[in-house]
């Protein structure tokens, strides 16, 4: 895996983050792996097809998904719902739309697939790739992670 591909991918992340909610996402941590165990409990994973195949995923703790869907909405949020996971998909489809751009800006041409949530703790998400690029974020809203995994 190139991880310059991993870049478009931090700056969506980045951009959306700052955009939508006001917040600018403090990169923690890089690490690789060839597992996505998660513990956090909203997962919103988005398949790439193209030029780059495999998936993009955001992991998110339960209250940080609260409070990002009440900062997207204005609403109060008590649990996770129907309207916290579209909220979540929504926002995790933004990102990789706008991360496809900076792919495309390497003369790669990807697609994504709409967003499938997962919700609970201690999640393993099945890849074919060989690596797995993680990337940690903190905000004011708590910690997040976002897994790159190309085949």
């Amino acid at each position: 895996m190139d991880v310059r591909y991993l870049n478009p991918v931090i700056a969506a992340t980045d951009s959306v983050f700052q955009t939508m909610l006001a917040v600018k996402p403090e990169k923690q941590n890089v690490s690789v792996g060839t597992e996505l165990v998660t513990n956090k409990e909203v997962n919103v994973i988005i398949g790439m097809i193209g030029d780059i195949k495999g998936s993009i995923v955001f992991s998110f703790s339960r209250e940080m998904a609260l409070a990002v869907v009440e900062a997207m909405s204005g609403m109060e949020m008590q649990k996770i719902d129907k309207f916290v996971t579209s909220a979540m998909g929504e926002l995790g489809n933004i990102i990789s739309g706008k991360a496809t751009t900076g792919l495309a800006e390497l003369d790669l041409s990807c697609d994504i697939a709409p967003p499938q949530i997962v919700t609970g703790k201690e999640i393993n998400i099945s890849s074919e790739a060989e690596k797995i690029l993680m990337v940690t974020f903190k905000t004011k809203f708590g910690d997040f992670d976002v897994s790159f995994s190309i085949k």
